[in-house]
């Protein structure tokens, strides 16, 4: 059966409620990568408990929804899903230790057409569940390929480009080939990171690094090219374009329109696996 636009709208969410500590924190940030150099004092601040700062990115791990995908009653076509883009918005530093409610909804549902799939966007916000305050609105894009042509509205159009200038900053980022492994305890245990043959029966050559996990480099990545605190992070996306296998070089490559917004696009092995990346930061 086809999906249905209103009733993806009108899915329900259970709120999911998520205690985590500075071990969870630390361990996200060596997830992405951070500590390998321990003379690093930049990245210090983010795997040493004493004054932990928490990376802006940590939120996408928190009170996820699930793999809500799996039921029966959205005819989501689970095989032919992509994790296609991801947004943030950051209102608040997260602080080293805190128990959050993640309160989620699907926004939008379009439709590309038989050949091209669906569009599912799932919006997710992160609250302290004591005070309220929102930490966090998360924007997560989902391509259903094998979806399309059920009559929906098509997706509008992405405004956003990349010049063609030469770029102002670039910096390469070296991943390890047990990083998926390590960034899975953060909680994304899907087995196509971990197990060779879900890998290989999915069309891959070994296990890929997680969309988010390069989300979360490609965060730190551009705080390092512009030279800002992280926690000054107020906006993050970008489109994921192709896999990341672990142990890959990403070679970012930035550009500043204006004086708070970087524009990024990431390539491994001569192809873009992270296109349309903009990063802007508050005053």
């Amino acid at each position: 059966m086809a999906i249905h636009t209103e009733k993806l709208l009108n899915w329900t969410f259970e709120e999911v409620c998520h205690d985590y500590v500075q071990r969870d924190a630390i361990l996200y940030a060596l997830g992405l990568g951070l500590g390998r150099d321990p003379l690093n004092k930049q990245e210090l601040p983010y795997v040493y408990e004493k004054d932990l700062a928490v990376l802006p990115t940590f939120a996408v791990t928190l009170a996820t929804p699930g793999l809500w995908v799996k039921d029966p009653a959205t005819n989501i076509t689970l095989e032919g899903l992509v994790h296609g883009a991801q947004s943030a918005n950051f209102h608040a530093p997260l602080p080293p230790q805190a128990s959050i409610t993640g309160k989620a909804r699907i926004s939008q549902v379009y439709d590309r057409g038989a050949k091209k799939g669906a569009v599912v966007v799932v919006e997710r916000s992160i609250h302290d569940t004591h005070s309220g305050l929102l930490y966090c609105t998360l924007e997560q894009t989902l391509i259903l390929r094998a979806d399309g042509g059920f009559g929906g509205e098509p997706p509008p159009g992405n405004n956003l480009s990349i010049p063609q200038s030469p770029p102002l900053q670039a910096i390469s980022y070296k991943t390890t080939p047990g990083q998926a492994i390590l960034y899975r305890l953060s909680g994304d245990w899907n087995p196509l990171h971990i197990d060779p043959d879900v890998a290989q029966h999915a069309g891959f050559q070994q296990p890929i690094l997680h969309g988010y996990c390069s989300y979360g480099i490609a965060g730190w990545a551009t705080c390092l090219a512009s030279n800002r605190d992280p926690l000054l992070l107020k906006t993050l996306q970008c489109q994921f374009r192709g896999p990341v296998i672990p142990g890959d070089r990403l070679i970012f490559e930035f550009w500043q329109p204006d004086a708070d917004k970087w524009l990024f696009e990431a390539q491994t092995n001569n192809r873009v696996v992270l296109a349309k990346g903009c990063a802007t930061f508050n005053v």
